[in-house]
């Protein structure tokens, strides 16, 4: 089976670009990153939202002796293990965080004084530490993310500066050093997991604003809650990162990121099943994620392997992640239910009627839909949880629809799309070659899919989170999104749970049999970064 990376956390940043391909879009996106404004940038999982911030990291890097911009990749994946007694330690281990990776940047780049005040005050120390020790602020930072070991532990702050101090210290350093402003890329930055530590981000993302510090972050569509203190349209500038699958060039940039990992075996698959591989890349709906954990399960890309995957990954794995969501966001689990019934009941089958229509017709196809701008509430709220799930996508707002209202239109996940087909490839690419926005399924204000939903309105409420962080961390490795070989490799070491692998120590993960120390250290960081995607929502 081919061993694809399938998250950029697997991939060394100095590799990063030998990966990337760019697209206009992609390159908007990571001007912007390098650019002075704070940037939100709203993406489904795997579409590469990270793989962006790292790309932007290295080039800033590359032209830091001309522009003078130091950026500072800092990743809050481990945010779900926080369990101590602090009242606000989402903020706290936050600031921890951000304070002990630009420091570790500084000192890798030779940019700090060792001596200085502002070097301590990142550090947490008192006196000058040398370069490879770890320093209180660390310490600091390990200690809430070891916190789920026990029940509300309790973490000493007397590391931790203020915000104000941070802020000068940053200044400080810049004035020193002569840099224009230090950009703090943030991934995992908001997790559906726990609203309450998504405000608190949006809290410290804004006031972390300075002349010399530009804070970029990568968030979840449909489940960030900003609070009250952060306007999203003043506090920063948002950006949404969807792949236009009816772009002229879709197929063939998902077929070069295909191209930068796999093995000669594969490509000639590709090459003899040309169809297959376009049908696979437009069913993904532009997730790359998806695409190669597709062709990873039909690697020699016959009508067989291609119409079975669709039919079980599109059909079943799809829905999956999107039906356990209640696990997690217990209140929201009617929304959720419904939300599924209403794609898979009602959506799906109308426009899969009414493709078949316009393809004997020699018509164009849909995989669009359009919902009235007054439609109930928690419509739009189940819609923006399946935005979460990438099962739909928003594709324009203010769209008229036949009788002049106004509403939004958005399109289905393809894939989902085509897995109703009897034999997706001999009438799938036809549909994804042939689709126009214009053609949409419309549902007003008041349209009777609702009424199941307004009539058992959901109490919404935050989870426990002690109960469901034990809950997660009993789970089986089959949750996690790493491939059937390397769940298996974890297996033969007795690590069976979400729980176990966390535990584990590196020494251990490196003694699987028939695998290298390379391979053996790849398995393990693609098994944690599967856990902290997961444990993350």
């Amino acid at each position: 089976m081919a061993d694809y990376f399938f998250r950029t956390e697997d991939i060394r940043p100095e590799d990063v670009e030998t990966y990337f391909v760019e697209t206009k879009r992609d390159r908007e996106i990571i001007n912007a990153l390098k650019a002075r404004n704070p940037i939100i940038l709203s993406g489904s999982r795997g579409v590469g939202k990270s793989f962006l911030l790292r790309v932007a990291e290295s080039e800033l890097l590359k032209g830091f002796a001309e522009n003078r911009v130091l950026p500072v990749y800092v990743s809050f994946n481990r945010s779900s293990l926080i369990n101590t007694t602090d009242p606000q330690q989402f903020q706290h281990w936050m600031l921890a965080r951000i304070c002990a990776r630009t420091s570790r940047t500084l000192k890798s780049s030779g940019l700090i004084n060792l001596n200085s005040k502002a070097a301590n005050i990142l550090s947490g120390e008192s006196k000058p530490t040398p370069t490879d020790a770890e320093t209180a602020i660390e310490k600091l930072s390990k200690s809430y993310e070891e916190s789920w070991k026990e029940a509300q532990a309790t973490v000493d702050l007397s590391s931790l500066p203020s915000l104000d101090d941070f802020r000068d210290a940053i200044e400080d350093i810049c004035t020193e050093n002569e840099l224009a402003r230090i950009v703090v890329l943030i991934d995992e930055a908001a997790h559906i997991l726990i609203p309450e530590q998504q405000r608190q981000f949006f809290t410290l993302f804004r006031d972390l604003r300075s002349p010399y510090i530009a804070c970029k972050a990568a968030v979840y569509p449909g489940v960030t809650t900003y609070g009250e203190t952060f306007q999203p349209s003043h506090d920063a500038t948002m950006l949404s990162f969807d792949r236009d699958i009816l772009g002229i060039d879709y197929v063939d940039t998902m077929r070069e990121i295909v191209v930068k990992q796999a093995e000669s075996s594969t490509l000639e698959d590709i090459a003899r099943h040309d169809k297959n591989f376009s049908l696979l890349a437009f069913a993904s709906t532009g997730n790359p994620r998806v695409l190669l954990k597709t062709l990873a399960r039909a690697p020699r890309l016959t009508a067989t392997q291609t119409n079975e995957v669709l039919r079980e990954y599109y059909r079943s794995d799809l829905w999956a992640e999107h039906s356990t969501l209640p696990e997690k966001y217990a209140g929201h689990r009617h929304l959720i239910d419904w939300g599924r019934k209403f794609i898979e009941g009602t959506v799906l089958p109308d426009l899969k009627r009414k493709n078949e229509q316009y393809i004997e017709r020699e018509q164009k196809s849909t995989c669009f839909f359009w919902v009235h701008r007054d439609a109930p509430q928690p419509v739009k709220e189940a819609l923006k949880l399946l935005a979460y799930s990438g099962i739909v996508s928003e594709h324009a707002i203010g769209i008229k629809a036949t009788r002049g209202e106004v509403g939004t239109r958005y399109s289905v996940n393809l894939g989902a799309l085509l897995s109703l087909e009897s034999l997706p490839t001999s009438t799938g690419l036809p549909i994804a070659r042939g689709l126009f926005p214009a053609r949409m399924s419309e549902f007003g204000a008041n349209h009777p899919a609702y009424q199941s939903l307004l009539s058992d309105v959901p109490t919404f409420s935050e989870p426990a989170v002690a109960a469901v962080l034990q809950q997660q961390l009993n789970k089986p490795l089959d949750v996690l999104d790493i491939t059937p070989w390397q769940q298996s490799k974890l297996k033969d070491l007795g690590l069976n749970t979400i729980g176990d692998v966390l535990i584990a120590s590196e020494t251990q993960l490196q003694s699987m049999s028939y695998v290298g120390e390379k391979r053996s250290r790849r398995i393990r960081n693609a098994a944690l970064a599967a856990v902290f995607e997961y444990l993350s929502g």
